[in-house]
């Protein structure tokens, strides 16, 4: 049985045991509940299992930290749902872990949503990301992390879905002051993962979602390239003038590209 946190979404009178209808997986330094607003708001009738991804949120912080093994406690956390194949919608890093855990396992896999994957990320752009958390882990107070957020990838984000956000994931730092509720060894990590070559998604209908005000992108374009070539009408691409955080500043856009999964499936 899976150990990871599981945050589950769906209608009021779900059967138990129903097998999840998508799984989202935040980014790094996120958590499960992120997606509750799209889960509650733009799918209210289906079923969204949103785990916290190995060193973040309420699951375990243990290692490895490695993209394989967040992709085997996912393939865990399917087989005790007992889960038939599903749509998976990833964010960033977890865009990345998306894209492996279809490779890994494609039998579970129906759909992709890709929003901004960070994949095949330059060395030196992970490497200085990474050192930069090192040096600056925490924030003196709440108003600074919010302040944070709004200056990067939230800052077209509603107001409100980042203090639901911030109530939810900011915590006491051991250390003095507040931080993210994740393990630090774990963020720094992953920023390694992602600088590992971008691989291609399995023949599965993929939607992927580009944030044009990150630049460079965390995408690279030759990489959409090969995508385009090895995938070919399985692949539809969107570029969305947004920051990163598109998985919260359009729900409206993430919830029709599922819901065109399903039909295109169905």
């Amino acid at each position: 049985m899976s150990s990871l946190h599981l945050h589950r979404f769906g209608p009021p009178n779900d059967p138990p045991r129903r097998s999840p209808d998508v799984l989202a997986l935040h980014g790094l330094t996120g958590h499960g509940k992120r997606w509750e607003n799209l889960a509650r708001t733009w799918l209210p009738d289906l079923t969204v299992l949103a785990p916290d991804l190995r060193g973040h949120g309420r699951s375990p912080w243990a290692p490895p930290w490695t993209v394989d093994a967040q992709v085997r406690d996912l393939a865990a956390v399917l087989r005790a749902e007992d889960a038939e194949p599903l749509i998976v919608v990833g964010h960033s890093y977890g865009a990345n872990i998306a894209v492996r855990l279809a490779c890994a396992h494609p039998a579970a896999v129906r759909a992709l949503v890709l929003l901004d994957p960070a994949m095949g990320l330059a060395p030196d752009r992970a490497r200085d990301i990474a050192d930069a958390y090192l040096h600056s882990p925490d924030y003196p107070d709440a108003a600074e992390a919010r302040a944070d957020k709004l200056h990067g990838g939230w800052a077209d984000v509603d107001p409100a879905v980042l203090d639901t956000d911030i109530a939810e994931h900011l915590v006491a730092s051991p250390f003095g002051g507040v931080t993210w509720r994740v393990g630090a060894p774990a963020m720094v990590a992953a920023w390694a993962e992602m600088a590992l070559p971008a691989v291609t998604p399995p023949a599965v209908p993929t939607d992927l979602v580009r944030a044009a005000r990150v630049q460079p992108p965390f995408l690279a374009d030759d990489v959409v390239d090969r995508w385009r070539a090895e995938l070919g009408e399985l692949l539809t691409v969107h570029s969305v003038d947004c920051e990163h955080m598109v998985s919260q500043s359009h729900p409206g856009l993430v919830a029709k590209l599922v819901r065109r999964a399903r039909e295109k499936e169905s």
